[in-house]
């Protein structure tokens, strides 16, 4: 069981890394067809995409990585809670 806690926190630590660097890297205006661009396409559209279809328009201003940053700290303490 402690493997298994382990592991899933560290898989959102992760994904949350990868959160922060695409959100980072888009106020610079990155190379769309750069590797790291893409890969961390490939990590976090998963997540992000589902959110925008959610979440109302807002202009130039794209909230759903928040609400993932929200949702990824809640299923994290959600996960620790019920391991720990």
């Amino acid at each position: 069981m402690n493997f298994l806690l382990i592991l899933l926190v560290n898989v959102i630590r992760i994904l949350k890394y990868a959160l922060l660097l695409r959100v980072l890297l888009s106020w610079v205006q990155p190379d769309p067809s750069s590797k790291l661009n893409q890969v961390l396409s490939q990590i976090t559209e998963p997540i992000l995409g589902p959110l925008r279809s959610i979440l109302p328009r807002t202009g130039m201003i794209d909230l759903s990585p928040l609400l993932a940053f929200f949702a990824l700290d809640l299923a994290q303490f959600g996960i620790m809670r019920l391991f720990g």
